[in-house]
């Protein structure tokens, strides 16, 4: 998911492919990324935080996601938390609150982080905000998904790829 992201539906779309895959391989989730798309309206905030009971079951019963009904819920919660959100900047301008003033520079794997003093605050703030299923853990890769960290190895050909973070050691 290194490719970039760019609003609302964006960081949407992360946030909730992010709890969809936690417990799960990230494959699983890349394989049904056009279908969570198109059943999630594009990740369009408005349209996802409308769903009622009866979507929540239509998806329930659609083959092509995950079927999960906690985080099937939890991504309407998440909409309707995200449009709420716009009278106090919009999630973006939230999520991107918590970049550190240094991006992690782990030499290697065991040094690599899967959260953070920012993801653990991230992630409070978005439970104050009315968001489900947005653990440390979870929002410590949301933030690499979206660029806010670059935990790539320092040698590796990917580090700084997000285009946020230059160089290979901060």
């Amino acid at each position: 998911m290194g490719d970039a992201c760019r609003g609302e539906a964006a960081h949407l779309e992360r946030l909730t492919l992010e709890a969809f895959q936690s417990g799960l391989s990230w494959l699983t989730i890349l394989n049904k990324r056009d279908a969570f798309r198109e059943v999630f309206a594009g990740f369009d905030a408005d349209t996802v935080a409308a769903f009622g009971e009866g979507d929540v079951e239509r998806l329930m019963t659609d083959a092509r996601i995950v079927r999960n009904r906690r985080k099937v819920e939890a991504a309407v919660t998440n909409a309707r938390a995200t449009v709420r959100l716009r009278e106090q900047g919009g999630l973006v301008e939230l999520l991107w609150s918590f970049r550190p003033d240094q991006t992690p520079a782990p030499r290697s794997l065991s040094h690599a982080a899967t959260s953070s003093p920012e993801s653990l605050a991230m992630s409070k703030a978005l439970k104050r905000a009315g968001f489900a299923h947005v653990g440390p853990t979870t929002m410590h890769a949301l933030m690499e998904a979206i660029g806010i960290v670059d935990d790539h190895l320092v040698d590796c050909h990917r580090r700084g790829s997000s285009g946020v973070w230059t160089g290979t050691a901060t």
